[in-house]
């Protein structure tokens, strides 16, 4: 195959992505991707001196996942977060100065590209999903994550769609588990995040005498480097470390016909938390709720959610089901 041949037709890609059930890298498919160009000294340019924030974690392993609960958030820009990252002397002011390099990872992670340059939309043709089957897709509709080494995301799963991630920066090291495995991960819906259910297990460092079960999963390992796509498929449960000192990737979740349901189910979550919450000790919120959740939602608003949810689940019901099939469901 000559270089400038991808190895998958966009047609071919999507029907991999949307059926398979097993996670899968797809390799010589972004190589004319400006995207590829994004390493954190060209982000740092294009930001121009903009703040964003960092999630920051200690480099010590404790058999108790990392929650976002337990971490120190602070605002700086990529440019300060090279150079701490860099251990440079300079970082003894600034943002990072209470942060020892070697203690520490920095994580920028979750951030919206559509917001971060929202000044700058032009950036959002540099992704170009379309390779992979879907017309459009840009970086509009995709998530940027910057970290350093050891920066990572506690064990779950997403509840909609299916995930696609391309590595531009570093390597990330990915433990995956499928949904098979659900029960020997001791999913927790605490701390509360809408679309995610954490395991209690630190899988990096898993406490079997607390969590024996874990010991039936099946860990799908993978190191992802720079130019490479991860299919992350519905439902599967991700543990994702940084194993180089500056980590740059993007992604992309797909939606999918059955997230209709999943929306119904966590809209009902939605509620019971916030119920939950609402008779708790106000002084003991931020145990429950993410940090990514900016506070708990009115039950109006919550019984909102629900009939949305519900109405567009049987409307896409509705769509599915053959007419003569409609009496008998």
């Amino acid at each position: 195959i000559g270089e400038d041949v991808k190895p998958f037709t966009p047609e071919k890609a999507k029907e991999i992505v949307m059926s398979l059930q097993q996670p899968a890298v797809f390799c010589n498919m972004v190589g004319d991707w400006p995207a590829l160009h994004w390493n954190a000294k060209h982000l740092s340019a294009v930001l121009d001196g903009k703040r964003i924030q960092f999630r920051l974690g200690l480099k010590t392993v404790d058999s108790v996942p990392q929650f976002e609960t337990r971490c120190s958030y602070l605002k700086a820009t990529l440019e300060e977060f090279l150079a701490w990252s860099c251990g440079q002397p300079s970082c003894l002011s600034g943002p990072f100065s209470c942060y020892e390099h070697s203690k520490y990872w920095a994580y920028a992670d979750y951030k919206y590209i559509a917001r971060i340059f929202e000044d700058k939309p032009e950036i959002f043709q540099d992704i170009r999903w379309s390779d992979f089957g879907f017309p459009g897709r840009s970086g509009e509709e995709s998530t940027l994550w910057i970290g350093s080494e050891g920066a990572n995301t506690p064990c779950h799963l997403d509840s909609y769609g299916c995930n696609l991630v391309l590595q531009v920066q570093g390597r990330k090291r990915w433990h995956l588990f499928p949904p098979g495995d659900t029960s020997f991960l001791y999913p927790t819906r605490i701390p509360y995040e809408e679309s995610s259910i954490f395991s209690k297990v630190n899988v990096a460092s898993p406490d079997l005498k607390h969590f024996p079960e874990f010991r039936n999963t099946t860990a799908h390992v993978v190191t992802l480097s720079p130019g490479q796509v991860l299919l992350v498929p519905r439902h599967w449960w991700h543990y994702v470390e940084s194993i180089d000192p500056v980590t740059v990737s993007i992604n992309s979740w797909i939606e999918l016909d059955v997230d209709h349901e999943a929306r119904v189910e966590e809209a009902i979550t939605r509620m019971l938390v916030c119920a939950i919450k609402s008779a708790e000790n106000p002084g003991d919120g931020d145990r429950w709720l993410n940090p990514t959740e900016d506070e708990a939602t009115p039950h109006a608003v919550n019984l909102q959610y629900l009939n949305k949810a519900v109405s567009a689940y049987f409307k896409c019901q509705k769509a599915d089901v053959p007419e003569q099939a409609c009496s008998s469901s």
